[in-house]
């Protein structure tokens, strides 16, 4: 299927599975453009045959063939096209294991299959082309139960789950949009081996783009010197690119499991508005596109402040016990990156070095980026007092924790209240 860039092509095959391991017929989708198909930087710059082609990959799916149907559903192709024009427009790249939240099915249906995971396809190995090498990456729908699953605890360990059940995906990870019932009803002992997985491992999402603002508790807020809120001339100050550049560093690269926590540098790239523990992106996904003036770095001084207030939208701030059992309890940190400035907030535990929040000095904020520290003794009573956080369908909004003795108060709020510039 020829389409308009970000993609040249999407062709679709009849595959005829393999009964022996118990793969059904299905359709199987391949991309060409997120790759270099020139080489004459018509599209992607040629940085030679070593390295990456293009972005380095091409997207695949496979998607379960319907009794009787003829020709492959178009949906796919529109899918993947939605997926490409996000890597072209954040140059952000997919890696094996990434997660991404559709919130949506995927083919417009009333299907459970709502959500994505990507993994290696397992037909097609990474190729060495004229113009770099191509890796391919499978798409595999999966239902919103999975997806948090992932996110607590990783993609591949799920992934790695879904191979075993035939109706979820099987060997070859076949999409199934008419599957009604997810891997945890299918087989409930699924349940336990990520719970299991969570508590052994942690979670490997170290990072959102979220609805999320502070205030400083310690001031007015309309001391002009509040460090969100300073101006040169009329314009509002904005991050440096010294602070962007440790956010992005924050976002890029997550804590390895058997290494020492430092922050910075962390590794984890976006996705999607999710960061994962591993390799850098082409380029960071943090950079503002305000044209707002940047005082350089030097000017900025880091601040103690006694008392913060977090603001989150709910599905933000449902991701709180995530950060406080999946990775604060492991030693880690967990950033939320406002999608609608340059707020940035850092939870960091004690173990991670580097971060200018203190046991001393808990709160801490450079610019408009707050970092939190937590103890391993507040987290757990945070995690108890924020339970009902974890039933969405029984909560109402506003939603105020306070912990008057920390100085620090949560509050969840409407996604309205973040749209609104005044908030």
């Amino acid at each position: 299927l020829g389409g308009p860039d970000p993609l040249d092509y999407v062709s679709m095959y009849r595959n005829l599975g393999n009964p022996a391991l118990n793969v059904p017929e299905h359709w199987h989708y391949v991309s060409f453009g997120l790759s270099d198909l020139y080489g004459d930087n018509r599209v992607h710059e040629f940085t030679g045959t070593d390295g990456p082609s293009g972005f380095g990959f091409e997207l695949t799916f496979r998607l379960k063939r319907e009794t009787g149907e003829s020709a492959p559903p178009t949906w796919p192709a529109e899918l993947m096209q939605g997926l490409a024009r996000y890597v072209f427009q954040s140059e952000n790249t997919f890696c094996s294991g990434d997660h991404v939240s559709w919130h949506s099915p995927l083919d417009n249906s009333e299907s459970r299959i709502q959500h994505m995971l990507l993994t290696e396809d397992p037909q097609m190995q990474p190729v060495q082309t004229p113009f770099g090498v191509v890796t391919f990456l499978q798409i595999v729908g999966v239902c919103t139960e999975e997806l948090h699953a992932a996110q607590q605890w990783n993609g591949q360990g799920i992934l790695e789950l879904l191979r075993t059940v035939p109706v979820a995906g099987g060997p070859w990870l076949i999409t199934d949009m008419r599957r009604g019932e997810t891997i945890f009803e299918i087989d409930p002992h699924l349940q336990e081996r990520v719970d299991k997985g969570i508590e052994t491992d942690g979670s490997n999402l170290s990072g959102v783009s979220a609805k999320c603002a502070w205030d400083d508790l310690s001031r007015p807020p309309e001391d002009d010197e509040d460090s969100r809120s300073i101006c040169i001339g009329t314009q509002p100050r904005r991050l440096s690119g010294k602070d962007t550049e440790q956010i992005r560093e924050t976002l890029r690269r997550g804590l390895e499991i058997n290494s020492k926590p430092v922050l910075p540098p962390i590794n984890a790239q976006r996705q999607n508005g999710l960061n994962h523990d591993r390799a850098p992106s082409r380029k960071d996904s943090l950079e503002s596109e305000s044209s707002a003036a940047i005082i350089p770095h030097e000017l900025i001084r880091t601040r103690q402040l006694e008392s913060v207030h977090l603001k989150f939208n709910q599905e933000s701030g449902a991701l709180i016990p995530l950060c406080l059992r999946g990775r604060l309890l492991h030693g880690r940190h967990f950033t939320y990156k406002s999608i609608t400035g340059d707020t940035a907030i850092t939870f960091v535990s004690t173990g991670v070095e580097g971060a200018f929040a203190t046991e001393e000095h808990p709160y801490a904020a450079h610019g408009p980026w707050l970092q939190i520290l937590l103890t391993e003794e507040f987290v757990e009573r945070m995690l108890e007092d924020l339970e009902d956080l974890n039933s969405p369908e029984e909560f109402k909004l506003p939603k105020e924790y306070s912990w008057p003795e920390k100085k620090l108060k949560v509050s969840i709020l409407p996604d309205a209240v973040f749209d609104n510039p005044l908030h």
